[in-house]
């Protein structure tokens, strides 16, 4: 990806950070590209097993209801795919921490054990820290919010496309597009 620089000190700024890793237009907020395909994750192995075992332990619930009980205390930032939940949930039935339940339908219902209580207990600290992630996403997500941009982004390209593409489209036309961009620009830095 090719970053822009507009003149100003980027550095540490959290919405020129998001851009570069994707995470306000379509990206994922969880880290974007580090390098050649390498993502960096939201949780390692073992700090999902506790965030699963966390909210199995408030009450049982199926892979399905784990994945966006998690989305919903990132802010929507965050949703780990099924191809990591249900073999971390394996993982947990096999380490004997969870049980399944009885349940309606297909789905497993998922429910801690007393061995689970007591590994929470123990890495009380470690749950905490990434509880604490999840919300942190979630406060981080509320205050960078960009689909009014994003929505007000899709508006200006297909303008720009309809206009530009009308037959009549001057060299004139071209430069006032240009002026009102620019102006529209130096109104946004002056914010």
């Amino acid at each position: 990806m090719r970053h822009f620089h507009c003149g100003r000190e980027e550095h540490g700024n959290p919405f020129f950070q998001a851009m570069r890793h994707g995470g306000f237009f379509g990206g994922r907020p969880e880290g974007g590209p580090r390098g050649r395909g390498e993502r960096r994750r939201m949780f390692d192995a073992g700090e999902l097993r506790l965030v699963l075992l966390k909210l199995i332990e408030e009450q049982p619930r199926h892979g399905y209801d784990l994945i966006r009980e998690i989305e919903t205390l990132s802010g929507g930032a965050y949703a780990p795919s099924p191809g990591v939940i249900y073999p971390t949930l394996t993982l947990l039935l096999d380490m004997g921490l969870s049980e399944e339940q009885a349940s309606e339908g297909p789905r497993k219902l998922m429910g801690i054990t007393e061995a689970g209580r007591q590994h929470l207990a123990e890495r009380a600290d470690e749950v905490e820290v990434a509880m604490a992630r999840l919300t942190a996403l979630a406060r981080l997500s509320e205050r960078t919010d960009a689909a009014p941009v994003r929505r007000a982004m899709h508006n200006l390209r297909t303008a720009l496309q309809d206009r530009l593409a009308q037959e009549g489209a001057t060299r004139e036309t071209q430069l006032e597009v240009a002026r009102i961009l620019d102006e529209a620009a130096g109104k946004i830095e002056r914010l």
